[in-house]
């Protein structure tokens, strides 16, 4: 990254002075916390990793291991900055939370946790989402938080009298770090329809779900239970006394610190590939998999398998969200360090990985009659309430390395594929998807594939590794410059971007026509996925 004029002065004294920003992102197995400078470029980076767990049949977890995890983010941040810079870190300009989109957070008039956190892997709310979808005319998927709640209610869960609020896992941080209930627009749109108009709840499908929900008892109103909408750049309260010590317990961060609203992995990636203007787009790659593009105008009609939400700044986007994209391929690439290791020729991560890829770039374009599903969990876009990844080939189909890799990895892209088709079909412009996320660490080769499979040029910035944690690092910034006048798109365009590079790959023909065949057995044999879900009982 090219580096803005900041004469006589230095990464020390940036630090030294408050002259950065902090942001933080709760990702699925990876918490990671980036400092910046005023040139909007990393001078230091923590990180933690965990996962989610399968408890009592719900994917969740725990608020105890979220501490603990961004505890230890911020330690080996601070540590980072003391061996590179010789100073403690004890302020920023300003900080930013950052996490995983969508699920169920609630707590009673107390503050207490009534339920374990409901994340967005799970698929148990179909019930709710199908009412709740046509009741208000709208794509409610079953991970977003109404979903959630209006499921409790049709169940009837003891704790549903004693709600008096839901948040997502950023607006919880927040709330905890600043005593405030607020969440960013993007983050928002995943729990309730936004209207774009005025970058807030609809009012009137808040009137359609509270008459809905009185139907069953329920009479609490939604805006006493959600939390406040924001945009980005507007204040969203201070770090506090007890804030400071929940993430640095050694007590040497300061309080006071301003932070910007809190948002979702969705948004933190547009802004952290400057995808936040009209027909631009981004595409996250990893655990879970899901493509971004910000509307000129509305879709002509309902998509269940799209999901309308906002950008930081609220403009509409539309979004396809698959709940498995790289867990099934990790999983192979450890059998085979296993292999290697029994073997007595141990291979580093990045190396497997490496070969991994590069290895599928030379199998056959259609993967030579080789299938695979990579389901962990359920997939609402091809009606899989569970998941069982399965691979599957004939018995005269060409077993080899090369086509073993690349059918994992079309794999996790195929589901991706069939919602990104409904935005063809409606014309929706972009030009090129920038991509970011694991799929993308081994340079060309997920990136090519991912273009023949979408049949749209893929681009990788440079910063692109640096994720969602940059992102909401860069939205702090904007918070703490007020943009210098500027709308979030001038700024990220025009301030941040305008001097980062990026390396476009266009579709391979070749490689076009191999993923249509290879979907057109995926297709057919989704039964095959369906049978094991059905007669593989745990």
């Amino acid at each position: 990254m090219k580096q803005i004029s900041c004469a006589g002065q230095s990464p020390q004294r940036w630090i030294a002075e408050g002259n950065t920003t902090l942001g933080i992102e709760l990702g699925s197995t990876r918490m990671k916390a980036v400092l910046i400078g005023p040139d909007y470029a990393p001078l230091a980076s923590g990180g933690f990793d965990w996962q989610n767990r399968f408890e009592n049949g719900v994917w969740t977890y725990r608020l105890k291991d979220v501490w603990t995890g961004l505890q230890a983010s911020f330690s080996s941040l601070s540590a980072q900055v003391r061996e590179r810079y010789g100073i403690p870190l004890t302020t920023t300009g300003a900080l930013g939370v950052s996490a995983m989109m969508h699920g169920y957070l609630a707590f009673d008039e107390n503050g207490n946790q009534l339920v374990p956190f409901r994340t967005w892997r799970n698929v148990t709310t179909e019930w709710a989402a199908s009412i709740l979808t046509g009741e208000l005319q709208f794509n409610i998927p079953q991970r977003w938080s109404v979903a959630h709640l209006y499921q409790a209610i049709l169940e009837g869960e003891a704790h549903i009298d004693r709600v008096a609020f839901l948040t997502t896992l950023a607006g919880y941080v927040h709330w905890q770090l600043t005593g405030e209930k607020v969440l960013g627009v993007g983050d928002a749109s995943g729990v309730f329809p936004i209207d774009s108009e005025t970058g807030d709840y609809d009012e009137e499908r808040i009137r359609r779900f509270e008459a809905l929900a009185s139907k069953s008892g329920f009479s609490r109103p939604l805006r006493g239970l959600f939390p406040r909408v924001l945009r980005a750049g507007e204040p969203a309260g201070a770090l506090t006394p007890e804030g400071a010590l929940l993430l640095d317990p050694s007590g040497r961060l300061l309080p006071g610190i301003p932070l910007c609203p809190p948002e979702g992995d969705a948004g933190t990636g547009m802004t952290a590939t400057n995808s936040v203007a009209e027909k631009t787009g981004n595409l996250s790659a990893g655990t879970s998999i899901f493509a971004m593009i910000v509307l000129e105008r509305p879709l002509s009609c309902v998509y269940p398998e799209i999901d309308m939400v906002a950008t930081p700044s609220g403009r509409p986007a539309a979004m396809v969200h698959c709940n498995s994209c790289t867990s099934d391929l990790d999983a192979w690439v450890r059998v085979l360090s296993q292999a290697l290791a029994a073997l007595g020729v141990p291979k580093g991560k990045p190396e497997l990985y490496d070969a991994f890829y590069n290895e599928a770039l030379k199998g056959a374009p259609d993967c030579a009659g080789l299938l695979a599903y990579n389901y962990y969990s359920g997939e609402p876009i091809t009606g899989m309430e569970q998941g069982r990844p399965l691979f599957v080939r004939m018995p005269d189909s060409e077993l080899t390395f090369q086509n073993f890799a690349r059918t994992l990895l079309y794999a996790a892209v195929a589901t991706l594929k069939i919602g990104m088709d409904l935005l063809r079909v409606e014309q929706v412009g972009v030009t090129t998807l920038l991509g970011h996320g694991g799929l993308f660490k081994t340079k060309g080769a997920g990136q090519a594939l991912l273009a023949a499979a979408l049949n749209t040029p893929v681009a990788v910035m440079q910063t692109a590794g640096e994720g969602g944690a940059w992102g909401i690092a860069l939205l702090a910034a904007y918070l703490r410059e007020k943009g210098n006048g500027r709308t979030l798109e001038d700024f990220l365009a025009k301030q941040v971007f305008s001097s980062i590079e990026s390396e476009r790959v266009l579709p391979n023909p070749k490689d076009e026509a191999g993923f249509a065949a290879f979907m057109e057995r995926y297709r057919a044999g989704l039964p095959i996925e369906r049978a094991a879900v059905q007669n593989l009982k745990k």
